[in-house]
């Protein structure tokens, strides 16, 4: 399994939410790079990039962040937030980033989610950003009504083979990772997911890496890693990897 550093970009610095509340925000570097720089430095073999702004405003506005991360490190990159067109999904690829994760409008008509996984197969990952056990959208500033196992069940018939699950309840808050909703998640995918939310300790990564699922291919962590409750080359190990 793959750690994914997290770099959330907001107002042009690397900032992490509290369960996704704009409000609850922490700056932890005035230059999304060099948070990137310093992870890559530690160890990771790829980055997790989230627009923050894009996000909530509903098109990328950091696209020249992850320019410079992605052309000045040389690790893949996985980024989202704001990707709500075909247009805005080919300008984060053209910038850099290896795939795209895709949320919003995946959920609110078929031809965008249909368009990218004809156009780019392997590259669209599909956000399943989770609260109270319902799908929230928008940079989690609105919730629906549609349960998660059905959200991934529907994505799978349409053709998508990657996730990235998040559970915004657990999200920056340093509380521990629900080791049995990530099992859960194991079974409902049939293609290969990434999970985010609550990973605040190596027992946590120990705890995922012994679930054993084949089919996920990485954790995210950002508070975790800024915080210093473990660095990347722990992480790594703990996860099976070279540390």
């Amino acid at each position: 399994m793959i750690l994914f550093p997290a770099i959330d970009i907001r107002g042009g610095r690397a900032v992490r939410l509290v369960r996704g509340d704009f409000d609850r925000e922490t700056v932890y570097a005035e230059d999304p790079y060099a948070a990137a720089h310093a992870w890559v430095v530690a160890g990771a073999r790829a980055l997790h990039v989230v627009d923050l702004d894009g996000a909530r405003d509903g098109a990328p506005a950091n696209l020249e962040h992850l320019r410079r991360i992605a052309a000045g490190l040389g690790v893949p990159v996985q980024y989202g937030g704001g990707l709500r067109s075909v247009e805005a999904v080919e300008d984060a690829l053209a910038a850099g980033a290896a795939y795209v994760v895709v949320g919003t409008a995946a959920y609110e008509g078929t031809d965008f989610l249909d368009t990218l996984l004809k156009t780019w197969p392997d590259q669209v990952s599909v956000g399943v950003d989770v609260r109270g056990g319902r799908v929230s959208v928008s940079g989690w500033t609105e919730d629906t009504a549609m349960p998660w196992e059905d959200a991934i069940a529907t994505m799978e018939r349409r053709g998508v083979t990657r996730f990235v699950y998040t559970n915004a309840d657990r999200d920056g808050m340093l509380e521990g990772v629900d080791v049995a909703e990530v099992a859960r998640v194991g079974e409902a995918v049939t293609g290969r997911f990434v999970y985010s939310g609550g990973i605040t300790t190596l027992e946590d990564l120990a705890s995922v890496r012994a679930l054993d699922l084949s089919n996920l291919e990485g954790v995210i962590s950002g508070k975790a890693l800024y915080e210093r409750r473990f660095t990347v080359a722990e992480a790594t190990a703990a996860l099976g990897g070279v540390a």
